[in-house]
């Protein structure tokens, strides 16, 4: 048990005088950080941080709102580890989606953040199901390179974008080697020559450091010239004669071979797995990131040695193609066992609006270990992999997916166990603001549910 003064732990988060504290008794509380659940557990917020959560009993300053969630349960908010939530609200129009670029010049240079439309009625339908982040991710469209994706929150606002350009993403299997002129040697060696090309401009541009401290754009710096040669390089050097990506959208792959931006990349087969795990010899700095892998379990032992997150996709269990002919729900299971760090992406799978069924998937991860021969995760880490573990895969665990003291006060009071379907959010925090719960969807119910039988369409009446 833990008794701390209430007082102490604000001066540590050093709060405004202005900010707003809150308490949440009474519930089961779990943190999101693999840890089993805590029953008749604490959370304590103030300043849009968490100050202490789980088996605490703390005394707060007078007026301090508590929340009575007895016989409630109280977690982080999920956070979609893949999706495209914000980038396409219906499907019945392509002019209405931002999530491909099939005919633009560009493709690493494209920025998913600046696409984000916070008014998609997707995102106020996963926010009513306690999705309170999601990792955004442009789909790939001519090129292998989707561009550039951003972490958002959900929050009823207009200002969505928590972390801008956080990674670039590639297709490198089935999908990518379609778009690399129709088979997988050309797809890696036209990644490969990206990379060369985004070197180029690195080696000949100087490492000027910015009023932050963060190397400029590539774009930004001034031309130089060698003095030993008669070239000028620098934004309009020449560069090599076979170039096949734009200045821009070479200058974006830069960061990735500074290991500044994370590389996420879409592979399924164990094969393809194997092939991207060898670029770290090539490229050492890269910061990689694995997404699907349906068959990663038969290669778990090199995934692990390697130490490169997945985000994978959790029930996957039929070969839909030939690069997932051993896919398995026990995928997840097996390469957890096998020491990988594991989270729950939904790549292809209705990744534009269904993300709140990341807690039924990791509910399905739990029920595994009920299933003779099939490998299941515990209650506690199928939750990680959909709060924590995401945050973890591209280094924002610091700040959120978790109960952690000093974290975001990303939370949601739920009516019961969150992995049970039956369960519904009831309350849903972001920054420790209280979020609405009411959706297109059931404002549609509440102006029908109650019209006398006169005003109803004559369809209805009978």
């Amino acid at each position: 048990m833990i008794r701390r003064t209430l007082a102490a732990l604000m001066l540590a988060a050093a709060a405004p005088a202005a900010a707003q504290t809150f308490a949440i008794t009474g519930a089961t509380v779990a943190l999101g950080d693999g840890s089993e659940p805590i029953p008749n557990g604490m959370v304590v917020v103030s300043d849009g941080r968490v100050v202490a959560a789980g088996d605490v009993r703390m005394k707060l300053p007078a007026g301090t709102p508590v929340i009575d969630a007895t016989g409630k349960w109280v977690t982080p908010g999920i956070i979609a580890g893949f999706s495209r939530l914000g980038l396409a609200d219906v499907d019945l129009a392509a002019e209405g989606a931002d999530d491909t670029t099939a005919n633009g010049p560009f493709s690493a240079a494209i920025d998913a953040s600046t696409e984000v439309n916070p008014h998609d009625t997707t995102i106020a339908v996963n926010r009513a199901d306690g999705v309170t982040r999601a990792i955004v991710v442009p789909q790939a469209g001519r090129s292998i390179f989707g561009g550039q994706g951003a972490v958002i929150d959900t929050g009823a606002d207009m200002s969505p974008v928590t972390a801008a350009r956080k990674f670039q993403f590639v297709e490198l299997g089935q999908s990518g080697a379609e778009k690399a002129g129709g088979s997988r040697g050309s797809a890696h060696v036209f990644f490969r020559n990206a990379l060369r090309e985004a070197a180029e401009l690195r080696r000949y541009a100087p490492a000027i450091a910015g009023p932050t401290g963060e190397a400029p754009s590539e774009l930004d710096r001034p031309v130089v010239r060698d003095p030993n040669e008669s070239r000028v390089y620098g934004p309009d050097a020449r560069r090599s004669e076979d170039i096949l990506l734009t200045r821009f959208d070479a200058a974006a792959l830069v960061p990735v071979l500074q290991g500044r931006q994370y590389l996420l990349v879409h592979v399924e087969r164990a094969s393809d797995i194997l092939q991207v795990l060898s670029l770290k010899r090539e490229f050492p700095s890269l910061k990689l990131v694995l997404v699907g892998a349906s068959e990663g379990w038969t290669v778990a032992e090199q995934i692990a040695r390697s130490g490169v997150p997945v985000i994978a996709s959790a029930v996957n269990d039929l070969p839909a193609t030939f690069e997932q002919l051993a896919a398995t729900q026990s995928n997840v299971g097996r390469m957890r066992s096998a020491g990988v760090d594991v989270s729950i992406g939904m790549i292809d799978d209705n990744d534009t609006r269904n993300l709140f069924m990341e807690r039924q998937y990791a509910g399905n991860l739990v029920a595994l270990q009920k299933i003779p021969g099939a490998a299941g995760v515990s209650w506690g880490q199928a939750l990680a992999m959909i709060t924590s573990k995401p945050a973890q895969a591209i280094g924002m665990s610091a700040e959120l997916g978790s109960l952690t003291p000093g974290r975001r006060a990303d939370l949601v009071i739920w009516s019961g166990d969150p992995l049970e379907g039956a369960s519904a959010a009831e309350q849903v925090y972001i920054d420790g603001v209280r979020q609405p719960l009411d959706t297109h969807q059931t404002r549609l119910l509440e102006r029908y549910r109650y019209l006398p039988r006169r005003d109803l369409p004559e369809a209805y009446r009978h």
